[in-house]
């Protein structure tokens, strides 16, 4: 019986619809997703994984911020909006210098050290555009009568969902990785997308 009255609770019809709105906005281009394509790419998804590990650690921060309501109180402060950001700033600025420095896949490399769990989870707690998207997916739906299982079960939900977006765009960066072989090409290639990382983070800055 307590079962039933759980699983009545729930409000199914609008799962899909939450998804779906969380795919499109936490699932497009930013800064933690972009330089998970580019660490991928650089480095491989073996000795990427500290750093998606920590990016989604980072991301989970966030969502709870988000579940707990404190978010739109800390970022009314604007000391500390603006300390989010420039710091996410100067973060992906040095993330990006290393990424654009890397040399080509055929020397033996190890990724650097901003690269590494404690590197991702500051950016996945630091990304501005995470604060943002999680926060309008956190209030696109309703999953649940009262606010305490909604909170639950939105958590449970999008907390699959960061999984499986970071966990996708980090194997998309493999797919460059032969293009990185060649030291003239991979040259062009580290810094495109260290460019691509700073201009997803510009774009995060100016929204």
């Amino acid at each position: 019986m307590p079962e039933a009255a759980v699983a009545g609770a729930i409000q199914w019809a609008s799962l899909g619809p939450l998804l779906l709105t969380s795919a499109a906005i936490m699932g497009s281009p930013g800064p933690a997703t972009v330089s998970l394509v580019a660490a991928g790419s650089v480095y491989g998804v073996r000795r990427t994984l500290p750093y998606l590990a920590g990016i989604i650690a980072g991301t989970m921060v966030v969502l709870a911020a988000v579940a707990s309501g404190i978010t739109a109180a800390l970022l009314a402060i604007p000391a500390i909006g603006a300390a989010l950001l420039w710091v996410s700033a100067a973060y992906i600025l040095w993330l990006a210098w290393q990424i654009a420095t890397a040399p080509p896949l055929a020397e033996p490399t190890a990724a650097p050290p901003a690269v590494s769990f404690a590197g991702g989870t500051f950016l996945g707690a630091a990304n501005p555009k995470a604060w943002v998207a999680i926060a309008a997916v956190f209030a696109s739906a309703r999953l649940a009568d009262t606010a305490t299982m909604d909170a639950a079960a939105k958590i449970a939900a999008l907390t699959a969902m960061i999984v499986l977006i970071c966990g996708t765009w980090l194997v998309a960066g493999t797919s460059i990785a032969p293009l990185l072989r060649d030291p003239r090409r991979a040259r062009v290639v580290n810094v495109a997308l260290a460019v691509s990382v700073v201009g997803a983070t510009a774009l995060a800055l100016l929204h």
